[in-house]
């Protein structure tokens, strides 16, 4: 069983800065943490951003320049550096990871993020 654990969420005010970590435990072989999508209050989940096993970026145009994903694989922990913050970011953000022989997708419990004005 694969455990994925989100740390790093909180209040902050618009312009400020968060660090999201998300760390895989459990029978983790064949399995990649690979990004980061979050869900506001009313709307569907989106995607932030996710990071390739080699390092290749993607990330949603409202987040671009703002917010950075980094992974460590040595410790199968996903990092998202977020900076310049918005209230449009307040969110529950959650961590996602793939099974790689059948793309089974697990999901963590999520962090909430809250930027004030």
């Amino acid at each position: 069983q694969v455990q994925l654990v989100e740390s790093g969420g909180g209040l902050v005010q618009a312009g400020g800065s968060l660090r999201l970590s998300c760390a895989a435990s459990g029978i983790t072989f064949g399995i990649n943490v690979r990004g980061w999508y979050r869900q506001a209050p009313g709307r569907q989940r989106e995607l932030v951003a996710t990071i390739s096993s080699g390092g290749t970026t993607t990330y949603a145009d409202s987040v671009k320049g703002r917010f950075t994903i980094s992974r460590d694989n040595a410790k199968r922990t996903v990092y998202l550096q977020m900076n310049s913050l918005r209230p449009g970011d307040t969110a529950v953000y959650y961590c996602t990871a793939r099974r790689a022989w059948d793309q089974y997708d697990y999901w963590g419990q999520g962090t909430q993020v809250t930027v004030s004005s």
